[in-house]
């Protein structure tokens, strides 16, 4: 593959990967060319090789400017704090070429070539235009991003609560989690635990069911992640609710009974989350809500956040109102709307602009509710409040597919290759960003995706942040095993997503586990992204106390990175409760899931686990007896208390014993995934209002606060952002 390898490095496609240190892996030639095809690159032939081979030559060498350049600012925080200088950037230029540069708001700068090392003058933060002019007449322009050097730093130590939205119900939620319940909560951590965030599960908006059909519950297959999910609207809390009157009033009243049937079987023993039937009741009474007219100041506002959002929010809207019509798969849609540029699309646009508007207005509704979400966590003393979450792509079927193809590899999959825990690699069914076409654009889409995402927040986690640097690419039709690695320009991704950070002053949390490429982690640091440790993995893999030949022993806590933040279990996990019992393993067996038999896997996870409660013991973390569940919940949460991590996250079902994990990874129908209210030991679920009662759920924080603060101090609470900032002018 020598012609063939030239080429695919050229484009970033790697032809051989490293699954350990020492052992590489080729990749299929036929993976190599089918990757290069959705690049746009014929490879079919190695004539076809050669020419493009020489066409790419022939395009790096008549090139004046790449078509993105990105440049670090040094000392770009705090806010007001001016950059030095800049660093980074272009390539070699031609003697003699001017440069100037339109910045993000209107103005002119001139430049030499010299300006772009460090002569003092300052750029401000943002995203801009730069203009070259050669003298041999040939000229050019890119986009300019000014990044800060790091990412927003934490104003302080803190803990919070990890929860999965959905499944945390009230006495006032129609079957499953809200956003209102989210400010409640959000109010209580804040004021009665000292807690400093909240981290949710993405909040994304869903591709709806088929007829007959199913929604896909998972949160982390979306059909957009520029706009947030209706479903987690509180109807009440809609101003134009309290004005329905008379047979619509009368109409909305009986949803709301309904809502509370569906609410208390969901709450039963056993019961789980049935989303469709929760949609169906909210959608018919937000139908009934929009006959209520929006008055002068409400309709000003709408107006105004319809502006804000442009094509984006136009783009969303549409897709969502010919879903309506033609079923969710715009791949099977009639001709022409599968583009969203179209005659066709623009026509059925004006057809459906009713519906059009009212899947805009529903965007603002949860914008507005998220709003007062964030809001309300500052007001509690929240330093961060909420943490929303990226999810790594979107459903090839959805708005977010349907209205970004130019910028997707066609016939293409993200997913993992072999690696210890899964022999057959994964394929997660997301087409990637096309890495060429993000440049092109300025890396817009991301742009935009992130600043919608940073509205109302004080937080972000990146779902598999490895994606900033490499993502593993299926072809359609082939094994996770004969997939191949294709790599996004790191300093450009983190680029933008520190500037969008900045401009919220946001915290930024990597998901950082499993197979990561060395450099990476040292990188993210590097900048100040924090990572994610899971107290189960983090082991003496350095061997400070552990005897050669032995399995590592757990990490002693003052050996922990500081930049991270510290959890005992993630969404993917078993629960704590479940991990101390060994249920956890009872439950893989049941589905089927276990590598070896019952028995080798219940005696390998108690050696492990007894490895744990001792190292807890050691330390002194369980005063309060032995072999008590309650006391070892406990325990592990002063452990991650006493780490120097900066951040600390409660599982929050772990407060009340819950045994059920809410996702197990290589299931779909076999288990209730993304369904599962919080629940007690015994499986009972737990409303909001017992939870926050809860003398087990409160005894755990204040064990997590008092380790953290000193039984006799208090949080500092330093107020948190209750939504998206301008920078200032840093020129």
């Amino acid at each position: 593959m020598g012609r063939l390898a030239r080429l695919a490095a050229a484009h970033g496609v790697c032809t051989s990967y490293e699954p350990a240190p020492g052992r590489t892996v080729r990749v299929p030639e036929e993976t190599v060319v089918e990757v290069l095809a959705a690049l746009g690159v014929d490879a079919s032939t190695p004539e076809a090789v050669d020419k493009a081979l020489e066409r790419h030559a022939r395009d790096e060498a008549g090139r004046l400017l790449p078509p993105t350049v990105v440049v670090r600012a040094r000392h770009a925080s705090p806010p007001a704090a001016a950059p030095t200088a800049v660093r980074g950037g272009l390539p070699p230029l031609p003697d003699g070429t001017a440069l100037h540069v339109e910045t993000e708001d209107g103005r002119c700068v001139e430049w030499g070539t010299e300006d772009l090392v460090d002569d003092g003058r300052r750029l401000p933060l943002g995203c801009h235009t730069l203009y070259a002019k050669a003298l041999d007449g040939r000229s050019a322009q890119a986009t300019l991003i000014v990044a800060p050097d790091r990412f927003p730093p934490l104003k302080e130590r803190s803990f919070g609560l990890l929860v999965q939205l959905y499944s945390l119900l009230s006495s006032h939620s129609w079957g499953m989690g809200d956003l209102a319940d989210l400010a409640d909560l959000a109010a209580w951590a804040g004021r009665a635990t000292g807690a400093g965030f909240i981290q949710l599960n993405p909040l994304h908006a869903a591709v709806p069911a088929a007829l007959g059909d199913t929604v896909d519950p998972s949160p982390y297959r979306p059909s957009s992640r520029r706009f947030a999910d209706p479903v987690h609207l509180r109807i009440e809390a809609i101003p134009e609710y309290a004005y329905l009157a008379g047979e619509i009033r009368a109409r909305v009243d009986e949803l709301l009974a309904r809502a509370a049937d569906l609410r208390e079987a969901t709450l039963a023993k056993d019961g789980t989350i049935d989303r469709d039937a929760v949609w169906a009741l909210k959608l018919r009474a937000l139908e009934l809500v929009r006959t209520v007219p929006l008055g002068p100041g409400r309709h000003v506002a709408y107006c105004d956040f319809l502006a804000e959002q442009g094509q984006a929010l136009e783009d969303h809207a549409t897709w969502y109102a010919l879903a309506e019509v033609h079923g969710p798969d715009w791949r099977s849609w009639p001709g022409g709307l599968d583009d969203p540029r179209s005659p066709a699309t623009a026509r059925a646009r004006n057809d459906l602009l009713d519906r059009v508007d009212f899947h805009s207005w529903l965007a603002w509704l949860t914008d507005a509710q998220l709003a007062r979400a964030q809001r309300t966590a500052c007001d509690a003393g929240m330093s961060i409040g909420l943490i929303h979450d990226l999810a790594l792509g979107v459903h090839p079927s959805g708005a977010e597919a349907w209205a970004q193809q130019d910028f997707l590899a066609s016939g293409m999959s993200i997913g993992a290759p072999p690696d210890a825990f899964n022999a057959r690699g994964q394929n997660w069914g997301l087409p990637p960003w096309r890495p060429d076409a993000l440049a092109a654009s300025g890396y817009a889409p991301y742009r935009s995706l992130l600043a919608g995402l940073l509205r109302h927040a004080g937080g972000l986690r990146i779902d598999h942040v490895m994606g900033q640097f490499r993502l593993w690419w299926i072809p359609e039709g082939r094994s996770p095993t004969e997939g191949t690695y294709v790599r996004y320009d790191a300093e450009a991704m983190l680029g933008v997503l520190a500037l969008e950070a900045h401009r919220a002053q946001a915290v930024v949390i990597g998901e950082d586990l499993g197979t990561v490429e060395p450099g990476v982690r040292g990188e993210l640091a590097g900048r100040g992204m924090l990572g994610t440790s899971v107290l189960w993995f983090e082991r003496d893999y350095e061997h400070r106390h552990t005897p050669p030949g032995d399995t590592p022993q757990p990490l002693d806590p003052q050996h922990w990175r500081a930049d991270c933040l510290a959890t005992a279990t993630t969404h993917d996990l078993p629960s704590t409760a479940a991990r101390l019992s060994g249920e956890h393993v009872e439950l893989r067996s049941r589905l089927g899931l276990l590598s070896g038999s019952l028995e080798e896997e219940r005696g390998q996870d108690a050696q492990e686990t007894a490895e744990w409660v001792a190292h807890l013991s050691r330390l002194g973390l369980r005063p309060e007896g032995e072999g008590d569940e309650e006391d070892e919940i406990k325990a592990v949460y002063r452990f991650l208390a006493r780490t120097p991590a900066r951040m600390v996250g409660v599982w929050l079902p772990d407060g009340v014993g819950d045994r059920r994990p809410q996702n197990v990874p290589g299931t779909w129908d076999q288990y209730p995934n993304w369904r599962l209210p919080i629940a007690d030991g015994d499986g009972r679920p737990v409303t909001l209002e017992e939870l926050v009662a809860s003398p087990r759920l409160r005894a755990l924080l204040e064990t997590v606060s008092d380790e953290l603060y000193g039984r006799q101090g208090t949080r500092r609470r330093a107020q948190c952002h209750p939504g998206r900032v301008t920078p200032p002018d840093v020129r």
